[in-house]
């Protein structure tokens, strides 16, 4: 397998309860005890996917995130026991690509995470795909409205990508949590609802329909 995965936690003891199943399960695992090790030590080495707290000493991790987006699209799952709307949502307006409350399964932070890489590791079929004011390239994972470039995280641009493949196709939250996230764990639909808010937010045009009691589309040309 030999992805390679950073574990930003200050609690010693979270860091063992993550690290021992994550390398047990194959993965080469680096741990940092705080924001400003954690930002350091991503610098240094080319990792896969970071597993983040937000309560962290020297640099919270929403500023983590928010300085690693700025270098990279790697996948960020933030681990923190801030359970509410308001802090997830802040969560991922700082473009992380999951999030998870503590206490958590340590089977589902497993499957998230082999989810997230499996999707990062996808061989991206060279093609363009335009609609309306959007153009999307795969190849580049690009996406540009109008022209300007619109910064998505992974699981955005792969629900953007989804819904344009299949313009008029109603997908329901399972049906996301399935094609997208690559795992089914029913009771998750607020993470998916969270996403689509910030896709929209971020694309800026009102494309993607909300089928009230089904799922989200965006519909066929005219």
């Amino acid at each position: 397998m030999d992805k390679k995965i950073l574990i930003i936690e200050d609690e010693k003891a979270i860091q063992k309860i993550l690290s021992e199943p994550l390398t047990f399960a194959g993965y080469n695992v680096t741990t940092a005890s705080d924001g400003l090790e954690g930002i350091r030590t991503f610098r240094e080495r080319d990792f896969d996917l970071v597993l983040l707290d937000i309560l962290l000493p020297k640099i919270d991790g929403y500023t983590v995130c928010e300085m690693i987006r700025q270098e990279s699209q790697i996948p960020i799952v933030l681990l923190t026991a801030l359970d509410t709307e308001e802090d997830q949502i802040k969560g991922f307006d700082k473009l992380a690509d999951d999030y998870i409350t503590k206490p958590f399964s340590i089977k589902l932070v497993l499957k998230r995470v082999e989810a997230l890489l499996r999707r990062a590791s996808l061989d991206i079929v060279s093609d363009t795909i335009r609609y309306r004011e959007i153009t999307l390239s795969e190849t580049e994972r690009k996406v540009t409205i109008s022209g300007s470039e619109v910064a998505l995280t992974h699981l955005e641009f792969e629900i953007l990508l989804l819904f344009l493949k299949n313009r008029g196709r109603v997908f329901t939250r399972d049906d996301l949590l399935n094609l997208v996230w690559g795992y089914d764990f029913a009771g998750d639909e607020k993470g998916v609802n969270f996403h689509i808010m910030n896709l929209r937010k971020k694309l800026n045009v009102d494309y993607i329909e909300t089928v009230r009691g089904v799922g989200y589309r965006i519909a066929k040309e005219d």
